[in-house]
C-alpha cells in the first residue's frame, strides 16, 4: 500500500523532489516542482509511478562557492516562488513593481468584503497599475473570477497591453469592430462574457441596447470602469445634448452593474469634481448609495468616505515612507521620478500678407453666410454655424486642411432638424473633454452645404493650396525654429495638430529640414491603434545606437490618450491651439508622467496673435485653467459647456466685426459679459470643490506607517527590481554569455548565449526562440516590462529570467553539473566586514495557509527564503538580527583563504547544524505568527474574512546554503580557488 503523503510534504519521483499540495488526493498526487512555478505542476498516480518520501540533503563541504554564492542562490531560489505567504498572493506573480504609495488602493480593497472604489489619484501617478493590482489579488485569492474593464475604445489596446505585461490577465477585446467575429464563435444561447472570462469592453460597444442588456444579465464580478466621470450626468444637466444624453446611457448602465451588492467595483477617474456637485454625488452613489446623500461636512461623513476613496497630487507621493509623513526614520524612502516641472512657453506667430487677406476673405465668406442662412430658418442658421467654425478652425490650423475643408461637404448639412444639426456638427468642429470621442475626430471637417462646392468656395481652396510651404506658411515656418531649438537641447518633441491633412503636411514640408540625424513619423486616425504602437516603435527604433538621433512625431489628437508616450518623447508642441484646456493636459499627460526621465518636459503652445481667434481662447480660458492648475497643484478639467461657450461667443464676436476688430477686449461688447461672469463663476465653483475634495477627502484610511509595514515585509520576501537586474548580469556572466552593458542609466543590457551551458541554450531557446539562440544572436533585456518578440523583461516573472534562475538554482543543487556554476551552497570568505567567526544560513520555509474568502476556504502551500546568521560556534551561537544577516551578501573577500582553514571551518558549520534546528523551528513557528498577524492586519476590517485563517510552518525547513565568514588572518601558501575574491 502507499503511503500518504500531507500537503507541504516533500517526495521524490520522475528523477527530482516535488512539494505536495493540498489538491491532491491518496490515490493522486498533485506535485509542484521544488522552487518551480505554478507553470511546472504536475499530476502522479503511486500506484504506476514510483514515489517516496524524499529528505532534503545537507550541502556538502567538497563544493565551495566564492563571495557571491550567497547571493545569487537566495535570488535564483526566490525568483522561482510565485506564491508567496505574505498577504497579498498575487505580488510574486506580477510583473511590476509596485511603487509604495500604489499599494494603498490594495490596503483599503483588502479591508472591504465587497470592493467598492473610487481612485481619483492625479493624472500620471498610476491609476491603472492600482487598479490592476487589486483585480490580479481578487483573481488570485478566489474573491474574484471574471473581469471586464469598461473605457473608451482609444484606451482599450492601452488596457490589454498593460493587463497582459504587467500583470498575467490576458483579456479579449470587445470593440464594435471585434463583437461580430468574437460572436461568430459562441455556442447557441452563450454569451460573449460567459465564453470569455476577462474583457476589455469599449463605450462604444456599450451603445448598443442588445449588448448593454446582454452584460448586465452576464456581468462579471469585478468590473473596473475608466473615465468614470463621463459616466455620469449631472440631475440638472441640460436634455438632448449628445454628450448629457451618452453620460445618461452609461449611468443608467453602471447604476445596473453596481446594484448588485456582491459585485466588486473599480471606478477610475483623475477628476472627479469635474462636473457639477450631482453629478459627483451621483458618482459616489455608483460606489455605495449611501454615499450619495452623505454628509461631507461633518468628520464621521468624511471618515466614511475616506474608506471607498482615494485622491492624491503627484506632490503627495513624489517623495513617500518618510518621519514627514509619520515615520520614525527615512529608512524605507521611496522617491517617484516625476518629472519636476513643465517648462511651459506661448509662441505667436503672425500671418504672411496673403494669408492674411485669405482669412479676411474667408470671414467674410463666414458672416455672409450666417446673415443669410439665418433669415432661412432655424435648421438652417444651425448648418450655417457649424460650417463656419469648421472653415474658420481649418483656415487656422494649415492651408491643406484648409483646402481640404472647402472642398468637403459638412457633416451637418445632412440634417433634417436643428437639433439634428448640432448633434452632427459640434462634435467634429468642438474639441469634447470626453476621452471617447476622440477617435474620428481629426478628419477635416467640411465646409461646404452641398455636394459640389460654390466656386466662392472652390477659389478660397486654390488660395490656400498656394500658400502651402515657408514662403507663405509662416505658422510652419515658426515650426520648423522651435523644432530646431529643441532639437538642439537634445529633446525629442511631439508636435500635436488638429487635423489629419496638417499632421500630413507637417510631415512632408518638415522632412529633411530639421537635420540629418532627425528621424520624423506622423500618426493619425488613419491607422488602426495597433499601427499607430507599431509606426512609433519603428520612429523609436531607428535610433539604433546612435544616442545623437533625435525623434520627432507629428500626432492628431488621436494619441492625446491611450498611449503613453514617455520613454521616447519629452517635449510638447501644441502646433494648433485646442478649443478645450482639457485637451492640452490630454496631450502634456502622454510624456509628463511616471517614467518620464527628463527631469523639465518641455511645452510650446503656437497660437496666432492676428487670427482673430487664437489670442482671444488664449487669453479666456487657458490663462484662467492655467491659474487655477497653479493655485490647486492639479489641473481641473474644463466642462464642454464653458469651452463651447466662450469658444462661440469669440466666432460671433469675429463674424461681426472681422479679424482686426477683433483686437479690441472681447469683454467689452454688453451682450457677452454676463456669459461670461456665469462662465467664470461656473468654472472657479469647479475649481473651489476640487480643492475641498483633495483636501478635505485626502487618503486617510491607510497610514503611511501601515504601507511601510507591508512593503518591507514585500521587499524582504521578493526582493527588487534591481536585485533582479544584478542576478540576471552576475548569472550570465558566470555562465560564460558574453554581456555588453552600455551603462546609459536606462539599465538596459544584451547577452549573447551561444557560449553557455546546452542546458541554459535548451531553456532559453524555449521562451525567447530556437533561431535566436541558436545564431548566437544578442538578446536585449530590457528594464521595462513592455518587450518585443526576442527580448527578455527584467522581472522576476520573465520566463526567460525563470529560465537562468532554474538553471543557476538546479546546478547548485547538483554537486555533480557540468559546466560553470555560479551559485553553491557552501562558501567560505574571509572578509574584514566581520571581526568574528560568523556563518550565514539560506533556508526555505514552507507553510501551510488556510485562507478564507467569500466563495470558501483555500489550502494553500507557500514557500519562503530567509537568511539567519549567527556569530562563533554553532553550539554557543549569538544570533544577529535579519538586517545584519541580509548585510553580509555584501561582504568581500579582503584575503585569501587557507585550503585547511576553509574546509574546517565549513565542516564545523555543518556539523552544527543538527543542534540549530530547535532555533530554526523556533525561527519558522515566529515567522508563521507574524505572517498571520500581517494577514489579519491587512483584513482587520473584515472579521469575516479572517475567521478561519491559519499559517501552520511545515517541518523541518530546508538549509539551503551554509556560508562561513572569517575575520582576517595572517596569508596562507595554498587558497581554495573557490572562496577567493
Amino acid at each position: 500500500m502507499s503511503p500518504t503523503y500531507t500537503a507541504g510534504s516533500l517526495v521524490a519521483a520522475r528523477g527530482r523532489e516535488w512539494v505536495v499540495l493540498p489538491e491532491s488526493a491518496p490515490d493522486m498526487l498533485v506535485l509542484r516542482p521544488l522552487g518551480g512555478s505554478e507553470d511546472d505542476i504536475a499530476a502522479v498516480f503511486p500506484s504506476f509511478e514510483e514515489v517516496r518520501p524524499a529528505e532534503f540533503a545537507a550541502p556538502s563541504p567538497d563544493d565551495l562557492g566564492d563571495q557571491r554564492a550567497a547571493g545569487l542562490l537566495r535570488t535564483a531560489l526566490r525568483i522561482g516562488f510565485r506564491s508567496g505567504a505574505g498577504p497579498f498572493r498575487s505580488l510574486a506573480s506580477i510583473a511590476v513593481e509596485p511603487r509604495a504609495y500604489q499599494l494603498v488602493p490594495l490596503l483599503m480593497a483588502l479591508r472591504q468584503r465587497t470592493v467598492r472604489l473610487l481612485i481619483s489619484d492625479d493624472v500620471g501617478i498610476g491609476k491603472t497599475v492600482e487598479a490592476g493590482l487589486i483585480a490580479k489579488e481578487l483573481l488570485a485569492q478566489g474573491e474574484a473570477t471574471r473581469l471586464a474593464v469598461l473605457c473608451s475604445p482609444a484606451l482599450a489596446e492601452q488596457w490589454q497591453a498593460e493587463l497582459r505585461e504587467k500583470f498575467g490577465i490576458d483579456a479579449e477585446l470587445v470593440l464594435a469592430s471585434t463583437v461580430s467575429r468574437l460572436e461568430r464563435n459562441l455556442e447557441l444561447g452563450q454569451s460573449l462574457f460567459d465564453k470569455h472570462p476577462f474583457t476589455i469592453i469599449s463605450t462604444d460597444f456599450i451603445k448598443s441596447t442588445r449588448h448593454r442588456e446582454d452584460f448586465v444579465k452576464h456581468c462579471p464580478d469585478l468590473v473596473i470602469v475608466d473615465e468614470a466621470h463621463t459616466c455620469v450626468a449631472a440631475d440638472d444637466a441640460a436634455q438632448g445634448g449628445a454628450s448629457s444624453a451618452t453620460n445618461q446611457l452609461r449611468y443608467e448602465l453602471l447604476r445596473k452593474v453596481s446594484a448588485d451588492a456582491d459585485r466588486h467595483l473599480l471606478l477610475l477617474t483623475a477628476t472627479p469634481h469635474s462636473g457639477k456637485e450631482s453629478a459627483f454625488r451621483n458618482l459616489l452613489g455608483l460606489v455605495r448609495p449611501e454615499l450619495a446623500t452623505l454628509d461631507l461636512e461633518t468628520p464621521a461623513g468624511r471618515a466614511k468616505l475616506a474608506e471607498h476613496f482615494v485622491a492624491r497630487k503627484r506632490a503627495d507621493v513624489r517623495t513617500y515612507l518618510t518621519k514627514e509623513d509619520g515615520l520614525t526614520d527615512d529608512s524605507l524612502i521611496e522617491r517617484t521620478a516625476f518629472p519636476s516641472d513643465r517648462w511651459t512657453k506661448d509662441e505667436p506667430y503672425k500671418l504672411t500678407p496673403a494669408y492674411r487677406a485669405l482669412l479676411d476673405d474667408a470671414i467674410a465668406y463666414a458672416a455672409d453666410r450666417v446673415h443669410a442662412a439665418g433669415e432661412q430658418g432655424k435648421r438652417e442658421a444651425r448648418i450655417a454655424w457649424w460650417s463656419v467654425i469648421a472653415l474658420l478652425r481649418s483656415m487656422v490650423s494649415s492651408p491643406a486642411a484648409a483646402a481640404q475643408t472647402l472642398k468637403t461637404r459638412s457633416e451637418s448639412a445632412t440634417a433634417r432638424t436643428a437639433h439634428e444639426a448640432d448633434v452632427l456638427g459640434a462634435p467634429v468642429a468642438a474639441d469634447s473633454a470626453e476621452n471617447d470621442r476622440l477617435e474620428g475626430m481629426d478628419v477635416a471637417p467640411g465646409a461646404a452645404e452641398s455636394e459640389d462646392a460654390g466656386a466662392r468656395l472652390l477659389e478660397l481652396a486654390g488660395r490656400a493650396e498656394e500658400l502651402m510651404g515657408p514662403a507663405g506658411d509662416a505658422k510652419l515656418k515658426a515650426l520648423t525654429k522651435h523644432l530646431k531649438d529643441l532639437i538642439g537641447q537634445g529633446y525629442n518633441p511631439i508636435v500635436f495638430c488638429r487635423y489629419i491633412p496638417t499632421a500630413d503636411y507637417l510631415a512632408e514640408q518638415l522632412d529633411g529640414k530639421l537635420g540629418k540625424k532627425t528621424k520624423i513619423a506622423a500618426v493619425t486616425g488613419t491607422l488602426s491603434p495597433q499601427q499607430r504602437l507599431e509606426r512609433i516603435e519603428q520612429l523609436a527604433a531607428e535610433e539604433g545606437d546612435d544616442p545623437s538621433v533625435r525623434r520627432v512625431l507629428i500626432a492628431t489628437d488621436c494619441l492625446s490618450e491611450g498611449v503613453n508616450l514617455q520613454h521616447h518623447f519629452d517635449a510638447v508642441v501644441h502646433y494648433d491651439l485646442a478649443w478645450n484646456p482639457t485637451r492640452h493636459d490630454q496631450r502634456e499627460g502622454r510624456v509628463d508622467r511616471y517614467g518620464q526621465k527628463r527631469d523639465q518636459v518641455r511645452v510650446i503652445t503656437m497660437y496666432g496673435e492676428d487670427n482673430g481667434i487664437d489670442g482671444k481662447v488664449l487669453d479666456v480660458l487657458f490663462k484662467k485653467h492655467r491659474q487655477i492648475k497653479k493655485d490647486l497643484g492639479i489641473s481641473v478639467s474644463v466642462p464642454d459647456e464653458t469651452a463651447s461657450g466662450v469658444t462661440d461667443a469669440v466666432v460671433e464676436w469675429l463674424l461681426l466685426h472681422g479679424r482686426q476688430g477683433s483686437q479690441e477686449s472681447l469683454f467689452e461688447m454688453d451682450g457677452h459679459q454676463e456669459s461670461f461672469d456665469r462662465i467664470e463663476r461656473e468654472w472657479t465653483s469647479a475649481a473651489e470643490r476640487e480643492k475641498t475634495s483633495r483636501s478635505k477627502y485626502a487618503q486617510r484610511a491607510i497610514h503611511p506607517e501601515e504601507v511601510a509595514r507591508e512593503v518591507a515585509a514585500v521587499r524582504a520576501a521578493l526582493g527588487g527590481a534591481e536585485e533582479v537586474r544584478e542576478f540576471a548580469l552576475e548569472a550570465l556572466r558566470d555562465l560564460d554569455a558574453l554581456i555588453r552593458d552600455p551603462r546609459d542609466g536606462s539599465g538596459d543590457f544584451t547577452a549573447q548565449v551561444g557560449g553557455t551551458p546546452a542546458g541554459l541554450r535548451d531553456a532559453l531557446a524555449a521562451t525567447l526562440g530556437n533561431r535566436l539562440v541558436e545564431e548566437d544572436r544578442a538578446i536585449p533585456f530590457r528594464t521595462t516590462p513592455a518587450i518585443g518578440r526576442g527580448e527578455a523583461a527584467l522581472v522576476r516573472t520573465d520566463p526567460a529570467i525563470g529560465a537562468i534562475a532554474s538553471y543557476v538554482l538546479d546546478s547548485a543543487l547538483d554537486a555533480k553539473a557540468l559546466g560553470p556554476r555560479p551559485a553553491r551552497r557552501c562558501g567560505v570568505v574571509t572578509t574584514d566586514a566581520v571581526s568574528v567567526r560568523t556563518t550565514l544560513l539560506l533556508v526555505r520555509y514552507r507553510f501551510h495557509l488556510t485562507l478564507p474568502s467569500r466563495t470558501g476556504e483555500r489550502q494553500v502551500v507557500a514557500e519562503d527564503a530567509r537568511l539567519l546568521a549567527y556569530e562563533g560556534l554553532p553550539q554557543r551561537a549569538r544570533w544577529l538580527d535579519d538586517d545584519a544577516a541580509t548585510a553580509l551578501l555584501g561582504a568581500r573577500a579582503t584575503a585569501n583563504t587557507h585550503e585547511l582553514a576553509a574546509r574546517n571551518a565549513i565542516t564545523r558549520a555543518l556539523d552544527g547544524l543538527p543542534g540549530l534546528a530547535d532555533h530554526l523551528t523556533e525561527y519558522g513557528t515566529r515567522l508563521a505568527a507574524e505572517l498571520d498577524a500581517s494577514h489579519r492586519r491587512v483584513r482587520k476590517a473584515n472579521e469575516e474574512i479572517v475567521r478561519g485563517l491559519k499559517v501552520v510552518p511545515q517541518e523541518p525547513a530546508d538549509v539551503l546554503g551554509v556560508y562561513v565568514y572569517l575575520p582576517p588572518a595572517a596569508p596562507a601558501a595554498s587558497t581554495v580557488s573557490g572562496a577567493e575574491a
